[in-house]
């Protein structure tokens, strides 16, 4: 009986070890040791104020999280940069009255990712997701930080996934 549990451990001890290209968010192994996230302007037609600086916060917010990285504010192995390229809100369904019954916000980032470890894995793409709101309701106060907070987090992981997790 002590034997089988001698060989269960090894085994278990070899397979943990062995595992060290991956780590537990997903990132596979990373040679950098810092990040930074350059501001992202807001280049969008329709300005939402100070959308820019919440986004850069929650970009960083969401690398320092789910890494061993440290944020720099220059330098960095890897740089996070771009800007918001859309804001829009656009009606999805009517009412009798030829109202909106149902809009949606759409927000479209250009990023620009570079790693300085691995040239290989740079990329420039737009990351885009929307929310959904009732026509009668307008998107100020705690309805539009309810919007930001879905958009953003959905963004954010899209865009750690791409550069990151490589998914």
């Amino acid at each position: 009986m002590k034997h089988i549990q001698y060989i269960i451990t090894c085994v278990l001890l070899l397979s943990l070890s062995s595992c060290s290209y991956y780590n537990f968010t997903g990132t596979g192994k990373i040679d950098a040791k810092t990040f930074q996230v350059n501001y992202f302007q807001n280049n969008a037609a329709l300005i939402e104020p100070g959308i820019e600086r919440t986004f850069t916060l929650e970009l960083q917010e969401i690398l320092q999280n789910q890494t061993n990285l440290n944020l720099t504010n220059s330098g960095g192995d890897l740089v996070y940069e771009g800007e918001i390229k859309e804001y829009r809100i656009t009606p999805m369904t009517a009412t009798a009255d030829q109202l909106a019954a149902q809009n949606r916000l759409t927000i479209t980032v250009n990023v620009r990712f570079i790693n300085k470890k691995n040239p290989d894995d740079d990329f420039e793409k737009p990351f885009s997701f929307y929310y959904d709101f009732d026509g009668s309701q307008q998107l100020v106060g705690a309805k539009l930080t309810e919007a930001l907070d879905v958009i953003f987090e959905r963004i954010t992981q899209d865009i750690f996934n791409a550069s990151l997790a490589k998914w």
